[in-house]
């Protein structure tokens, strides 16, 4: 039997109750008509629970699906998603301004932080944050300061808290051999097809149009996989983030904020011309993919540029905090790329393109706060959890980005201390890790710059399954988005 993950309704439908808590709406009288039903629990960490249940039961869950989505609610002024509301609920919306110039060198620095901390992170996916403790402390890797092995690990240990069993081949010390696949690193490549079809004016619905043509439905997840069941049910952006989709504040638009190239909505741009042939340090000369057109990256010193086109990715799959994750982000990575700001600098413009008002704001500001004030970043790690574990899925982008923002002001921007301490705080460890580390990769301005021991099991190799992206250097990506950045 397929018992696919993500879109049963009967699992939906708890995660859309837990939802509406979150957004202000009451849910009580829906969720007790639901238990009264018979309706099952929300699975907690997995996508789908085990067995079917019955027609009926079934279009009960539809049905209250959309009565949930027609309460009112409490949140909604202060957390809109159209895009005049959301700029007017920043007060201090940065100004446009022209990119400044970043180097080669800073964003292959950046590629490479981005994945090391993406694969740091993908063997204690799902893990519970004891867990991820247990399997450090018994390799005696407690603080966090390298990658994670089996060796040593008491086997009573590794069954009590198995390995993601989609990583454990492939992301542990002993046997990581180049960057095995993530859709962390398969977003980003996608902006690169997306350019070069529809250049820097790209629209939400030619994004969806691309997914269609180029990404597997299989190797998409929560809001991402709704937006594509939306899209094939002929649903138009952007109702395809809305209808039927609890996941419209988790964190896949956050780490897909690193894909794009940055254009204000509307504006106008040219059509790239394809890249040339660029030999990669690896050996081999091969037709480079697509230039990559990264939101932050490739919009130095222009942040509110970057959120924009960080805001028309989004858009397709994400409302509220799950679009104001993506664009903090791609802010904190504009300000990054100029290499002439901290990491709390980075931080403090990023959190301008965040309404004021908003959970994501609070939750920013409260977990800076926490990193500055204590010396152990068990101790913050530990109060972030007791604030949201009761009340948010691991995969939510409010915890997420409070504890990415948490970890890189406590690491002061420290490559190695920002993905360590990403990716030992639990929740979405894959994701938080190549967030963290493609800022700090960006800071430290240079791949000598981080240490041998990130750089080099990656092999200066991408494994990926969008198309003629597999086996493409990170030099390469690199020089190519170094091409668009500075192209007029």
């Amino acid at each position: 039997m397929i018992r696919l993950t993500w879109v049963q309704p009967e699992d939906l439908l708890g995660h859309e109750i837990r939802q509406a808590r979150l957004d202000g709406r009451e849910p009580a009288r829906i969720e007790a008509r639901w238990k009264a039903a018979g309706g099952p629990d929300v699975p907690e960490r997995a996508g789908a629970s085990p067995e079917p249940v019955s027609r009926s039961l079934r279009l009960l869950a539809e049905d209250l699906l959309d009565e949930l989505a027609d309460l009112p609610s409490a949140s909604k002024a202060d957390e809109p998603t159209k895009w005049p509301a959301l700029t007017a609920a920043c007060p201090d919306w940065p100004a446009r301004r022209g990119r400044t110039g970043v180097s080669p060198a800073a964003l292959e620095a950046a590629w490479l932080g981005r994945a090391a901390g993406c694969l740091l992170g993908k063997p204690v996916e799902k893990l519970p944050l004891d867990g991820i403790r247990a399997l450090a402390e018994a390799a005696g890797n407690r603080p966090l300061t390298t990658w994670f092995t089996a060796k040593g690990v008491p086997a009573e240990l590794l069954v009590r808290h198995p390995w993601n069993r989609r990583s454990a081949d492939t992301s542990l010390a002993e046997n990581i051999d180049g960057m095995p696949e993530d859709d962390d690193l398969n977003y980003p490549l996608l902006g690169l097809l997306l350019l070069r079809r529809h250049g820097r004016a790209f629209t939400t619905d030619q994004v969806a149009a691309l997914w269609l043509d180029e990404l597997p439905p299989g190797r998409t997840f929560t809001a991402e996989r709704i937006a594509f069941r939306n899209l094939l049910s002929g649903i138009e952006p952007p109702r395809t983030a809305r209808y039927r989709n609890p996941f419209r504040e988790w964190i896949g638009a956050l780490f897909r904020a690193l894909g794009h190239r940055s254009t204000p909505p509307g504006a106008p741009g040219p059509t790239p011309p394809p890249p040339p042939r660029t030999p990669s340090r690896s050996g081999a000369r091969r037709a480079p993919p697509p230039p990559p057109h990264v939101h932050g990256w490739t919009h130095p010193g222009d942040p509110a540029a970057a959120a924009e086109q960080a805001y028309r990715d989004a858009t397709l799959t994400h409302t509220g905090n799950g679009v104001y994750a993506a664009m903090f982000t791609a802010a904190v990575l504009a300000a990054a790329a100029t290499g002439t700001h901290d990491v709390h600098a980075c931080l403090r413009t990023g959190r301008t393109v965040v309404p004021a008002r908003s959970r994501l704001a609070e939750a920013l500001d409260h977990a800076v706060r926490l990193a500055h004030e204590h010396d152990d970043f068990d101790d913050v790690v530990d109060r972030l959890h007791a604030r949201y574990d009761a009340t948010h899925h691991w995969v939510h982008a409010v915890p997420n980005t409070a504890l990415i923002a948490a970890a890189l002001t406590h690491a002061d921007g420290d490559f190695t201390g920002s993905i360590c301490r990403a990716v030992s705080g639990g929740w979405d460890t894959d994701s938080n890790g190549a967030t963290a580390g493609s800022v700090a990769g960006l800071l430290a301005g240079s791949p000598e710059a981080l240490p041998e021991s990130w750089r080099a099991p990656l092999k200066n190799r991408l494994a990926t399954t969008v198309a003629d992206f597999d086996g493409t250097g990170f030099d390469t990506l690199a020089h190519l988005t170094h091409l668009e950045a500075t192209r007029p």
